[in-house]
């Protein structure tokens, strides 16, 4: 049995992407800071026939996140697909950024995906075999003035991402990176903006694991 390890699950894509994949056989690990909401995503997924099992931990911690990817890793028998799909908090215009209202983004999103990585490579190298899949917001391609923040820390992530792409080629370990250049229903903001769906949005992380043949996905309206 395959499995899915989704860091920074939430109600809306997070969600999505564990439906899609355990609708195709997979188990599904779900890892995010509130357990509470975990308990309810996993009892949601069960419902539907999908294995799945939360693990709490805080992205920015990395002791915690190494440990919650090594019990989800323990659960499930390994981890073949991991979704990082972590975000700053807060949005912080270009002229407002600081080195302290920066560094808590550095070190859930950049030290977050690293550490979650580390975590499930080695094992991947091993069989030759594993999907690495990140997520950052459009902003991480074309700069955003209102997401000063989120713009700095998804640019160096998807730095890695498509630098993780050229470094496994041809060891069997695939890596890819997913821009989302549009607003989610459900997610906070302008009322006025055209709206894509989770659920569409989903199918495109597991186009990109089964295909392979791209290193980025840009998601525009």
């Amino acid at each position: 049995m395959s499995s899915v390890a989704i860091v920074g699950a939430g109600p809306g894509l997070g969600l999505s992407t564990a439906k899609v994949f355990g609708g195709h056989g997979f188990d599904v690990a779900l890892i995010a800071r509130n357990e509470k909401e975990l308990d309810g995503f996993t009892t949601s997924l069960e419902a539907g026939g999908v294995k799945a099992a939360g693990f709490a931990a805080d992205a920015a911690d990395q002791t915690a996140l190494a440990s919650a990817m090594e019990r989800a890793a323990a659960r499930f028998g390994g981890i073949e697909v991991l979704v990082f799909s972590v975000g700053p908090s807060g949005i912080i215009p270009a002229l407002d950024v600081t080195v302290e209202n920066l560094r808590p983004g550095i070190e859930a999103v950049c030290y977050g995906a690293v550490t979650a990585t580390r975590a499930v490579l080695p094992a991947m190298l091993a069989s030759g075999s594993g999907t690495l899949l990140f997520t950052t917001g459009g902003s991480s391609v074309t700069p955003v003035p209102m997401f000063g923040n989120g713009g700095l820390t998804g640019a160096a992530l998807r730095n890695w991402a498509l630098t993780l792409n050229r470094s496994l080629a041809g060891q069997g370990v695939y890596a890819g990176h997913v821009a989302i250049g549009a607003w989610l229903a459900g997610t906070p903001g302008p009322a006025d903006v055209p709206r894509l769906e989770p659920d569409d949005v989903a199918r495109i992380y597991w186009d990109m694991h089964t295909a392979r043949d791209r290193a980025e996905y840009v998601v525009t309206a």
